[in-house]
């Protein structure tokens, strides 16, 4: 599309801007499967829980794991800077607006220490879960070894941005080919959100590619550095990507996580409709009891020193993890029974297999409309 004489891009669509369409078969929910398998590891339900402190501490991540999901702590979060958290997360919890940022940036000072890192691994392992921890991708280099001895079974390297060529004058790049041909865990990398990019990213040899920019509801990226990409045309890019990957390696298959941007069982649904393999997501859990936060959400862009590009939310809470993923629901707005309502739509639509309900037909239907 023309934006003016001198520039043309391409029309982008949110998940708001799509709908599924229900076919001429459909299925009982009761028959549809929503396992996921990546690498040696398989899943009940093909749901992430974010890397983000107010989402994911040991403790539900080891709840996570036992309903059948993945849990990701974050390495670089306040677990890993402190010994007892539990006062910062309730003093964060207690904040005023005005002063919600900058006194994020100031407990995120703490240094990061390498025996916690362990620590915490060891803790989540013991319970008997598939362990997955991030770092971004400076940090990567400095704490691998120490994550990759405790005993992770899979290693994100998320960043809001993640390229396979990062260019720098002031420091060495991390080489993620061959860091990756190195390691001993699958890796999963990201975020991205062309075609090109993901490309790039799966000829590292990553096991899954995290598409989006993270942070979702809280981040303000587009706001403060103008970058936005919207999620259903991001995603369908990505799964085009990974499509031509396969026969690009001769059958190598990527895995490809909407990372962002799901606020509801609609958006999940929508985002495994143009491809996705599993979904990474931050706020619907933050409104769980369990969550750290209590009911607020931020993610790591949030206490950027220099440029903070997320925002502290006050989202409250409505029920157990329990609830919000298997239900039951009280109410009528998709923040509850999240895999009951993914399993009703892959019904509607005639699916009973996640990855052939990548394939059903989806249409442009603004929300307006």
């Amino acid at each position: 599309m023309e934006i003016g004489r001198g520039k043309s891009g391409r029309r982008a669509y949110a998940f708001d801007d799509i709908g599924i369409v229900p076919s001429r078969r459909t299925r009982d929910p009761e028959e549809v499967s929503v396992a996921w398998q990546i690498d040696a590891y398989r899943f009940e339900m093909p749901l992430v829980v974010a890397p983000m402190d107010s989402v994911v501490s040991p403790a539900t991540a080891i709840a996570i794991g036992r309903l059948g999901g993945l849990g990701v702590l974050d390495l670089e979060g306040l677990w890993t800077r402190y010994e007892n958290p539990e006062p910062l997360l309730a003093e964060i919890s207690s904040l005023d607006d005005a002063r919600a940022t900058r006194r994020l940036q100031e407990i995120y000072t703490e240094p990061i220490k390498e025996e916690l890192i362990g620590r915490r691994i060891e803790q989540i392992r013991e319970a008997g879960v598939t362990v997955a921890a991030r770092l971004s991708p400076q940090r990567t280099a400095q704490f691998h070894k120490a994550v990759i001895d405790a005993g992770v079974d899979l290693f994100v390297i998320r960043g809001t941005t993640v390229s396979a060529e990062h260019v720098s004058g002031r420091a060495e790049p991390l080489n993620l080919k061959q860091f990756i041909y190195d390691l001993d865990v699958p890796v999963i990398v990201g975020g991205c959100s062309t075609y090109t990019a993901a490309l790039h990213l799966m000829r590292t040899g990553a096991a899954g590619v995290l598409v989006g920019f993270g942070g979702g509801s809280g981040h303000t990226s587009r706001t403060v550095l103008g970058v936005a990409v919207p999620m259903a045309t991001a995603v369908a890019d990505v799964a085009a990507a990974r499509r031509d990957y396969m026969d690009e390696s001769g059958g190598r298959y990527v895995h490809v996580i909407a990372d962002g941007g799901m606020i509801n069982s609609g958006d999940i649904a929508k985002a495994f409709a143009c491809g996705s393999d599993a979904v990474m997501i931050g706020s619907p859990f933050a409104r769980s009891t369990e969550a750290p936060g209590r009911g607020y959400h931020w993610g790591s862009e949030a206490h950027h020193g220099d440029v903070p590009r997320g925002t502290r939310l006050n989202l409250g809470t409505i029920g157990s993890l329990e609830q919000l993923l298997y239900g039951p629901s009280h109410v009528a707005d998709g923040s509850m029974n999240l895999i009951g309502a993914l399993r009703r739509a892959m019904a509607t639509s005639g699916y009973t297999e996640l990855k052939e309900f990548q394939r059903v037909q989806v249409v442009v239907a603004p929300q307006s409309h």
